[in-house]
Protein backbone atom coordinates (compact mmCIF):
# COMPACT_ATOMS: atom_id res chain seq x y z
CA UNK A 1 0.00 0.00 0.00
CA UNK A 2 1.12 3.60 -0.85
CA UNK A 3 0.35 6.80 0.51
CA UNK A 4 -1.43 9.23 -1.57
CA UNK A 5 0.51 12.46 -1.33
CA UNK A 6 -0.10 15.66 -3.84
CA UNK A 7 3.16 15.50 -6.12
CA UNK A 8 2.69 19.10 -7.46
CA UNK A 9 3.87 21.82 -5.17
CA UNK A 10 1.19 24.03 -3.86
CA UNK A 11 2.94 27.87 -5.17
CA UNK A 12 -0.42 29.50 -4.46
CA UNK A 13 -1.70 27.77 -0.80
CA UNK A 14 -3.92 29.16 1.63
CA UNK A 15 -4.08 28.00 5.32
CA UNK A 16 -7.47 26.63 4.28
CA UNK A 17 -6.06 24.44 1.05
CA UNK A 18 -2.92 23.56 3.25
CA UNK A 19 -5.35 21.97 5.84
CA UNK A 20 -8.05 20.55 3.50
CA UNK A 21 -4.76 18.86 1.37
CA UNK A 22 -3.38 17.60 4.75
CA UNK A 23 -7.01 16.18 5.68
CA UNK A 24 -7.32 14.42 2.26
CA UNK A 25 -3.21 13.11 1.21
CA UNK A 26 -3.68 11.47 5.01
CA UNK A 27 -7.10 9.07 4.09
CA UNK A 28 -4.94 6.28 2.59
CA UNK A 29 -3.52 5.80 6.26
CA UNK A 30 -6.91 6.39 8.18
CA UNK A 31 -8.41 3.74 6.00
CA UNK A 32 -5.61 1.31 7.15
CA UNK A 33 -6.02 2.58 10.90
CA UNK A 34 -10.02 2.22 11.30
CA UNK A 35 -9.54 -1.90 12.14
CA UNK A 36 -6.67 -1.09 14.09
CA UNK A 37 -8.50 1.62 15.80
CA UNK A 38 -11.82 -0.45 16.66
CA UNK A 39 -9.13 -3.65 17.88
CA UNK A 40 -7.98 -1.57 20.44
CA UNK A 41 -11.38 -0.74 21.32
CA UNK A 42 -12.41 -4.01 21.79
CA UNK A 43 -9.13 -5.51 23.76
CA UNK A 44 -9.24 -2.70 25.75
CA UNK A 45 -12.48 -3.25 27.34
CA UNK A 46 -11.55 -7.38 27.38
CA UNK A 47 -8.09 -6.75 29.18
CA UNK A 48 -8.88 -5.12 32.39
CA UNK A 49 -9.36 -1.79 31.49
CA UNK A 50 -12.25 0.37 32.03
CA UNK A 51 -14.43 1.76 29.19
CA UNK A 52 -12.98 5.38 30.42
CA UNK A 53 -9.49 4.03 30.86
CA UNK A 54 -9.91 2.80 27.20
CA UNK A 55 -10.92 6.06 25.98
CA UNK A 56 -8.70 8.10 27.95
CA UNK A 57 -5.43 5.94 26.71
CA UNK A 58 -6.51 6.87 23.24
CA UNK A 59 -7.73 10.43 24.03
CA UNK A 60 -4.25 11.15 26.50
CA UNK A 61 -1.85 8.89 24.96
CA UNK A 62 -3.09 8.66 21.49
CA UNK A 63 -0.07 6.06 20.12
CA UNK A 64 -1.34 2.91 18.88
CA UNK A 65 1.62 0.33 19.42
CA UNK A 66 1.98 2.09 23.02
CA UNK A 67 -1.39 1.81 23.90
CA UNK A 68 -1.50 -2.15 22.61
CA UNK A 69 1.20 -3.22 24.48
CA UNK A 70 -0.21 -0.91 27.73
CA UNK A 71 -3.11 -2.95 27.44
CA UNK A 72 -1.71 -6.22 26.96
CA UNK A 73 0.40 -5.80 30.06
CA UNK A 74 -2.45 -4.64 32.02
CA UNK A 75 -3.84 -8.05 30.96
CA UNK A 76 -0.52 -10.07 32.13
CA UNK A 77 -0.83 -7.55 35.51
CA UNK A 78 2.25 -6.09 35.03
CA UNK A 79 3.35 -2.93 37.24
CA UNK A 80 2.92 0.52 36.21
CA UNK A 81 6.56 1.57 36.53
CA UNK A 82 7.05 -1.18 33.90
CA UNK A 83 4.35 -0.13 31.70
CA UNK A 84 5.52 3.08 31.87
CA UNK A 85 9.04 2.05 30.50
CA UNK A 86 8.21 -0.24 28.09
CA UNK A 87 5.50 2.10 26.66
CA UNK A 88 8.40 5.33 26.93
CA UNK A 89 11.03 3.28 24.95
CA UNK A 90 8.06 2.03 22.09
CA UNK A 91 7.48 5.46 21.54
CA UNK A 92 11.58 6.64 21.61
CA UNK A 93 11.31 6.49 17.82
CA UNK A 94 9.14 10.31 17.85
CA UNK A 95 12.20 11.71 19.57
CA UNK A 96 13.53 10.76 15.39
CA UNK A 97 10.56 11.97 14.28
CA UNK A 98 10.80 15.21 16.03
CA UNK A 99 14.47 15.72 15.25
CA UNK A 100 13.19 14.94 11.49
CA UNK A 101 10.84 17.99 11.62
CA UNK A 102 12.55 20.24 13.33
CA UNK A 103 13.84 22.58 10.74
CA UNK A 104 11.00 22.77 9.06
CA UNK A 105 8.82 23.69 12.39
CA UNK A 106 11.49 26.08 14.46
CA UNK A 107 10.44 29.62 13.62
CA UNK A 108 6.64 28.26 14.32
CA UNK A 109 5.12 29.55 17.95
CA UNK A 110 4.32 27.54 21.07
CA UNK A 111 0.76 27.36 20.54
CA UNK A 112 1.74 25.45 16.94
CA UNK A 113 4.19 23.08 18.63
CA UNK A 114 2.64 21.48 21.40
CA UNK A 115 -0.49 20.76 19.35
CA UNK A 116 1.64 19.37 16.51
CA UNK A 117 3.75 17.77 18.73
CA UNK A 118 0.76 15.52 20.76
CA UNK A 119 -0.61 14.59 17.83
CA UNK A 120 2.49 13.16 15.96
CA UNK A 121 1.92 10.03 14.92
CA UNK A 122 3.92 7.75 12.10
CA UNK A 123 1.42 7.95 9.90
CA UNK A 124 0.84 11.98 9.92
CA UNK A 125 4.75 11.75 9.82
CA UNK A 126 4.80 10.17 6.66
CA UNK A 127 2.38 12.17 4.99
CA UNK A 128 3.99 15.93 6.07
CA UNK A 129 7.53 14.98 6.18
CA UNK A 130 6.80 15.09 2.17
CA UNK A 131 4.74 18.06 2.16
CA UNK A 132 7.81 20.31 4.33
CA UNK A 133 10.37 19.06 2.02
CA UNK A 134 9.16 20.13 -1.35
CA UNK A 135 10.59 23.25 -2.53
CA UNK A 136 7.59 25.40 -2.58
CA UNK A 137 7.70 28.97 -0.57
CA UNK A 138 4.44 28.36 1.16
CA UNK A 139 4.27 30.01 4.53
CA UNK A 140 1.34 27.61 5.47
CA UNK A 141 2.92 24.17 5.55
CA UNK A 142 2.41 23.66 9.47
CA UNK A 143 -1.41 23.85 8.19
CA UNK A 144 -1.03 20.39 6.32
CA UNK A 145 0.63 19.10 9.14
CA UNK A 146 -2.66 20.62 11.15
CA UNK A 147 -5.25 19.28 8.83
CA UNK A 148 -3.63 15.24 8.97
CA UNK A 149 -3.48 15.47 12.47
CA UNK A 150 -6.83 16.55 12.98
CA UNK A 151 -7.80 13.73 10.65
CA UNK A 152 -5.64 10.80 12.41
CA UNK A 153 -6.83 12.08 16.07
CA UNK A 154 -10.65 12.22 14.96
CA UNK A 155 -10.45 8.85 13.29
CA UNK A 156 -8.70 7.21 16.10
CA UNK A 157 -11.16 8.43 18.87
CA UNK A 158 -13.89 7.52 16.85
CA UNK A 159 -13.08 3.90 16.21
CA UNK A 160 -12.09 3.13 20.13
CA UNK A 161 -15.62 4.21 20.59
CA UNK A 162 -17.07 1.86 17.79
CA UNK A 163 -14.53 -0.74 19.38
CA UNK A 164 -15.03 -0.43 23.07
CA UNK A 165 -18.97 -1.13 21.70
CA UNK A 166 -17.88 -4.01 19.71
CA UNK A 167 -15.89 -5.49 22.08
CA UNK A 168 -18.78 -5.19 24.78
CA UNK A 169 -21.81 -6.18 22.54
CA UNK A 170 -19.63 -9.40 20.01
CA UNK A 171 -17.89 -11.98 21.41
CA UNK A 172 -14.62 -12.88 19.40
CA UNK A 173 -14.02 -9.20 17.68
CA UNK A 174 -10.65 -9.41 18.55
CA UNK A 175 -9.76 -12.15 17.19
CA UNK A 176 -10.95 -11.89 13.15
CA UNK A 177 -7.44 -10.60 12.15
CA UNK A 178 -8.40 -7.20 11.52
CA UNK A 179 -5.19 -5.98 12.61
CA UNK A 180 -3.71 -7.67 9.42
CA UNK A 181 -4.62 -4.12 7.43
CA UNK A 182 -2.21 -1.95 9.99
CA UNK A 183 0.51 -4.06 9.15
CA UNK A 184 -0.05 -3.54 5.77
CA UNK A 185 -0.34 0.28 6.41
CA UNK A 186 2.99 0.66 8.10
CA UNK A 187 4.53 -1.78 4.79
CA UNK A 188 3.39 1.43 3.32
CA UNK A 189 4.19 3.73 5.11
CA UNK A 190 7.89 2.55 5.68
CA UNK A 191 8.75 1.13 2.14
CA UNK A 192 8.58 4.83 0.20
CA UNK A 193 10.68 6.31 2.84
CA UNK A 194 13.69 3.78 2.37
CA UNK A 195 15.87 5.52 0.35
CA UNK A 196 19.66 5.26 1.02
CA UNK A 197 21.49 1.87 2.18
CA UNK A 198 21.53 2.59 5.96
CA UNK A 199 17.99 2.89 5.98
CA UNK A 200 17.54 -0.26 4.19
CA UNK A 201 19.90 -2.34 6.32
CA UNK A 202 17.80 -0.49 9.65
CA UNK A 203 14.64 -1.85 8.13
CA UNK A 204 16.18 -5.44 8.03
CA UNK A 205 17.53 -5.61 11.10
CA UNK A 206 14.86 -4.75 12.94
CA UNK A 207 12.36 -6.70 10.91
CA UNK A 208 14.53 -9.67 10.73
CA UNK A 209 15.17 -9.18 15.13
CA UNK A 210 11.48 -8.68 15.46
CA UNK A 211 10.66 -11.84 14.06
CA UNK A 212 13.05 -13.91 16.27
CA UNK A 213 12.36 -12.00 19.71
CA UNK A 214 8.75 -12.02 19.35
CA UNK A 215 8.59 -14.38 21.98
CA UNK A 216 10.12 -12.64 24.62
CA UNK A 217 8.07 -11.66 27.04
CA UNK A 218 6.07 -8.72 28.30
CA UNK A 219 6.49 -7.75 24.38
CA UNK A 220 10.46 -6.79 24.83
CA UNK A 221 10.84 -8.11 21.69
CA UNK A 222 10.07 -4.97 19.97
CA UNK A 223 12.47 -2.74 21.94
CA UNK A 224 15.51 -4.87 21.29
CA UNK A 225 14.65 -4.83 17.40
CA UNK A 226 14.71 -1.29 17.67
CA UNK A 227 17.81 -0.92 19.06
CA UNK A 228 19.07 -2.91 17.13
CA UNK A 229 17.72 -1.73 13.80
CA UNK A 230 19.15 1.83 14.96
CA UNK A 231 22.45 0.40 16.06
CA UNK A 232 22.56 -1.65 12.37
CA UNK A 233 21.50 2.07 10.64
CA UNK A 234 24.17 4.04 12.60
CA UNK A 235 27.23 1.60 11.77
CA UNK A 236 25.90 1.53 8.24
CA UNK A 237 25.55 5.71 8.11
CA UNK A 238 29.30 5.66 9.61
CA UNK A 239 31.02 2.98 7.03
CA UNK A 240 29.08 4.41 3.94
CA UNK A 241 31.85 6.82 1.67
CA UNK A 242 31.14 10.28 2.60
CA UNK A 243 30.45 11.00 -1.55
CA UNK A 244 27.29 9.27 -1.22
CA UNK A 245 25.86 9.99 2.11
CA UNK A 246 22.53 11.53 2.33
CA UNK A 247 22.05 10.34 -1.76
CA UNK A 248 19.14 8.31 -2.80
CA UNK A 249 20.81 5.03 -4.04
CA UNK A 250 18.36 2.95 -3.63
Amino acid sequence: MTTIIADKPKNTSTPRSEFLNGMKDTIPLIIGAIPFGMIFGAIGVTSGLSVWGVLGLSAIVFAGSAQFIAAGLVSQGVGVAFIILTTAIVNLRHLLYAASLSPYMKNLAQKWLLPLGFWLTDETYAVVITRYAQQDKSPHKHWYHLGSSVAMYSNWQLWTIIGIVAGTQLEGIADLGLDVAMAITFIGIVVPLIKTRPMLICALVAGVVAVFAYDLPNQSGLMVASFAGIFAGVIAEAMQPAKVKNSEIL
